[in-house]
């Protein structure tokens, strides 16, 4: 599996995000791509989004982001079919591109918001999630002031019928609609989520739950 992890001004979790990969057994290096370059590498099977606060988090999370010139290169790797992960601040970045739907506004309590929270996995029929269990419990470490993901009642229901709903909290912790934690895309090959599996995918980390996330991408684009 070849991978790139985009770089922001303002990224935190790339080196993260490119160790977890680099760990997956069958993914080679990742490649760490400066947000100013305008193409990617050749032959990638997935691009990944850090968290982080792109930018400084200035007119929207993600909104600057969503117009480096190196997005234009990624929206157009996924409308070939190319894989693409965001999580935290790259699933901000995910929906002001408009690769998916709906928007990520303030946590309903206004505050800050950094622990482990409770997740369940709503499908294993994508990439991400194939090696977890549709229904599985698993717990993940989220960061954010702005994960409340919310959409308008068609989209949402869009969602839910679509099976598009990857993640969903078992214990709400910033208003999400839903309760929801991360969604895919139509095609199923776009994933965008707040919690961190790079923050839970070493046992130095006291959590393994993420590393199924990259086992399940590694095992999905393992040659035939």
């Amino acid at each position: 599996m070849k991978s790139a992890v985009i770089q922001f001004p303002g990224s935190n979790c790339d080196r993260d995000l490119a160790v977890a990969l680099n760990h997956v057994g069958g993914a080679g290096p990742a490649r760490i791509v400066w947000h100013k370059e305008t193409s990617l590498p050749d032959g990638l099977d997935l691009v990944a989004i850090p968290g982080g606060f792109s930018f400084g988090d200035y007119l929207r999370c993600g909104a600057i982001a969503a117009r480096s010139p190196i997005t234009r290169a990624i929206v157009e790797f996924a409308e070939r079919g190319g894989y693409v992960l965001g999580i935290c601040n790259g699933f901000q970045v995910l929906t002001e591109t408009g690769l998916l739907p709906g928007a990520l506004m303030r946590n309903a309590n206004l505050k800050y918001i950094c622990r482990t929270v409770g997740l369940r996995v709503e499908t294993a029929d994508s990439a991400f999630t194939n090696a977890y269990a549709a229904g599985q419990e698993i717990a993940l470490p989220i960061a954010h002031h702005d994960g409340n993901f919310t959409a308008d009642s068609d989209t949402l229901a869009r969602l839910e019928d679509e099976r598009r709903i990857a993640f969903r909290y078992t214990d709400n912790p910033n208003g999400s609609v839903g309760d929801i934690a991360g969604i895919l895309s139509a095609n199923r090959r776009v994933l965008g989520m707040m919690p961190h599996p790079e923050r839970a995918s070493e046992a130095a980390h006291g959590n393994i739950d993420g590393a199924v996330l990259f086992r399940s991408l590694a095992g999905a684009m393992a040659p035939a």
